[in-house]
């Protein structure tokens, strides 16, 4: 009881880590994340903040597991739903500590962002060492992965290689100009999966996962 305990409060803190990477990106100023460039640009143009569109975009990916899995999907997955809840909801809450938080120009904005990738790829690690559940942007991935028969790396790049694009088109529609998005987006979208390998190997990662 005592382990299971403590992986549901890794996998918690893995979670905050990654929202608060997220928010770290975001405020360099360079483009957002690929999972968030979509809830970012919305949030440019509406009143609702990122978070809460983060929230609006995460609970269609659940239900989409649900209509592509069917009887296949675990029932324990619902549970996706809380963490979407506490994701969002400190993105929200980042935004606001980093309220603050404006790098000036140049190195301090790429600084800003390899600390905010570091940040992210760490919460990643720590989210998925207690194989507790997935979270909604990866349970999406991998229904679809099934669905297909295709590889779970292969189908990443190619939803986050769609949600950028869609992000593209909708940026130019309302504001007809690139807003949200930006060489960032991109370095992330390359970086953050090595770093994610990296951090894989820390010790505290592999304490994590033994538990």
């Amino acid at each position: 009881m005592e382990r299971k305990l403590l992986r549901i409060l890794c996998f918690v803190a893995g979670i905050l880590i990654n929202s608060f990477g997220i928010a770290f990106i975001t405020k360099a100023a360079l483009g957002t994340s690929p999972i968030s460039s979509l809830p970012y640009v919305l949030s440019q143009r509406f009143t609702l903040t990122l978070g809460q569109f983060t929230f609006i975009m995460n609970t269609g990916f659940i239900v989409a597991q649900i209509v592509l899995l069917g009887r296949e999907f675990e029932k324990r997955q619902i549970l996706q739903i809380g963490v979407n809840i506490v994701f969002s909801w400190f993105i929200d809450v980042s935004m606001k500590i980093l309220q603050g938080f404006v790098p000036e120009e140049g190195a301090a904005q790429l600084l800003s962002l390899f600390i905010g990738c570091v940040i992210l790829a760490f919460g990643i690690s720590m989210e998925v060492a207690p194989n507790v559940l997935l979270v909604p942007g990866e349970g999406v991935v991998k229904a679809l992965s099934k669905v297909c028969q295709k590889r779970f790396g292969t189908v990443k790049v190619v939803f986050d290689t769609s949600l950028i694009s869609i992000s593209f088109v909708l940026s130019f529609l309302i504001f007809h100009r690139l807003n949200g998005l930006g060489a960032g987006t991109v370095i992330s979208a390359l970086v953050v999966g090595k770093m994610v390998n990296i951090c894989n190997h820390l010790p505290v990662i592999h304490k994590i996962s033994a538990l």
